[in-house]
């Protein structure tokens, strides 16, 4: 399985921004969705994953009730809605693949792509 995200940028605080990570390789629905964040100088860190149907879903804390994490199995498609965007959401964003639940560990994943980068700005 090989992923491709997009979609960063330079924005406002405040502003929104929808990242997609685009896979390819063979059952797609097979595999849990994940999002990552790393900033400068600090550890990768879980942002939100969603299961292989779409049905489930787990998210940080630190961006509950503003992102939204979803999937089209169709496209081989994963998304991130960033709503309500905050400096500290500055980041190097990494989409992520796997098959051991909802888990918040980088570990548990097996397939990554390559990184967006995301700047939040005053």
């Amino acid at each position: 399985v090989q992923l491709q995200a997009s979609g960063g940028g330079l924005v406002q605080a405040g502003d929104s921004l929808r990242l997609s990570c685009a896979a390819s390789g063979r059952a797609f629905s097979n595999y849990v969705f994940a999002w990552f964040r790393q900033a400068p100088g600090k550890e990768r860190a879980f942002v939100a994953a969603i299961s292989g149907g779409g049905g489930g879903t787990r998210y940080a804390d630190s961006v509950k009730g503003r992102f939204t994490i979803s999937r089209d199995n169709a496209r081989n498609t994963v998304h991130l809605q960033m709503n309500s965007l905050k400096l500290e959401d500055t980041a190097v964003y990494y989409c992520a693949a796997g098959s051991m639940g909802l888990s918040y560990y980088p570990a548990q994943y097996v397939y990554w792509g390559q990184g967006t980068q995301v700047t939040v700005s005053s």
